[in-house]
């Protein structure tokens, strides 16, 4: 049989005769996340756990890369060899 975990909600009315100082809420200022100069690491460093899924989609766009590049080589070529028999034929 399998235990479930149960969950108790406290609420702390005093600690050795002492009630415990509310906490006071402050509300997030608008320059707080609107400050992009602390991005700056963030943004600069990659999450080491990561690092496979870059591998993966790194090597998938290199071979996307190289297969447009080998198909617009081919291409021109092509179209070198079809400019040179129009040259020989009507030059």
């Amino acid at each position: 049989m399998t235990q479930e975990t149960t969950e108790i909600e406290v609420e702390v009315l005093e600690i050795d005769g002492v009630a415990p100082v509310p906490a006071k809420e402050v509300p997030p200022s608008r320059d707080d996340w609107q400050d992009w100069r602390q991005w700056g690491g963030r943004v600069r460093r990659l999450d080491g756990r990561w690092w496979p899924l870059w591998v993966v989609l790194g090597s998938i766009a290199l071979v996307l890369a190289l297969t447009v590049g080998l198909i617009l080589g081919l291409l021109y070529a092509v179209f070198c060899i079809i400019r040179a028999l129009f040259r020989a034929v009507f030059g």
